[in-house]
C-alpha cells in the first residue's frame, strides 16, 4: 500500500472515530465545581501504578474551613460519615459515577437526593492539606478512580504540533521490497 493511502486511511479512522467517540469536555457536560468561586487546585491527581499502591487518587481543591461543599452533579447520598479519621461525603450520580469529598460534614442520609449545585455538606476536620485545609475530591468509575478534573472541563486538551519535515521524511516508511 502506498504511504499517501496508509495516512488518507489513517486520517479517515481519526474523523470517524472523531464523530463517534465523546470529546473530553462531552463528560464534563452536567457538572460544576464542588467550590465556588472557581478553587485552585492544590493537590494534583496523581493515580498509583496498581489499584493497591500508593497514590492521590483525586485532586485537591483550596478552601477555607466551613466552606460550602456542593454537588458537582445531580445524584444520590450513597454514604456520609467517618472512614479512619475524617467525615466523608458520596454522592452515587448514576452510570457508574460516585463522587467523593473529605473533610465534610453533612446534615444529608444515604438515600437523599440531590441537584447539582446544591449544598451538601461543609468542609470540617482534619484533612491531608496541613498547614492549609483543603477539600478532596475523588470520582469513581464503575469502581476506578478517574480524575475528576475532567468533569468540570478543566483538562488542557492535547494539542498536536507539526512535525518538521527532515523527522517527516525519516518517519516514512521504506516502500522497497527486497
Amino acid at each position: 500500500m502506498r504511504s499517501g493511502a496508509v495516512r488518507t486511511g489513517a486520517l479517515m479512522l481519526v474523523l470517524v472515530l472523531g464523530v463517534w467517540l465523546p470529546s473530553p469536555g462531552a463528560a464534563a457536560q452536567g457538572w460544576t465545581w464542588p467550590l465556588s468561586p472557581r478553587p485552585a487546585v492544590v493537590g494534583e491527581w496523581a493515580p498509583p501504578a496498581q489499584r493497591w499502591a500508593q497514590g492521590h487518587r483525586g485532586v485537591d481543591l483550596g478552601a477555607g474551613p466551613g466552606a460550602t461543599v456542593r454537588a458537582p452533579a445531580a445524584g444520590t447520598v450513597s454514604f456520609t460519615g467517618f472512614v479512619v479519621d475524617r467525615p466523608v461525603l458520596t454522592l452515587d450520580h448514576g452510570g457508574g459515577l460516585r463522587s467523593s469529598f473529605e473533610p465534610v460534614e453533612s446534615g444529608l442520609a444515604a438515600g437523599d437526593r440531590v441537584r447539582r449545585g446544591q449544598a451538601v455538606g461543609v468542609l470540617r476536620g482534619r484533612g491531608h492539606c496541613d498547614p492549609g485545609a483543603c477539600l478532596h475530591w475523588g470520582v469513581r468509575r464503575d469502581g476506578d478512580y478517574v480524575n475528576p478534573l475532567q468533569f468540570v472541563g478543566a483538562l488542557e486538551p492535547s494539542v498536536l504540533l507539526p512535525v518538521p519535515e527532515r523527522l517527516r521524511a525519516a518517519a516514512q516508511p521504506s516502500l522497497s521490497l527486497p
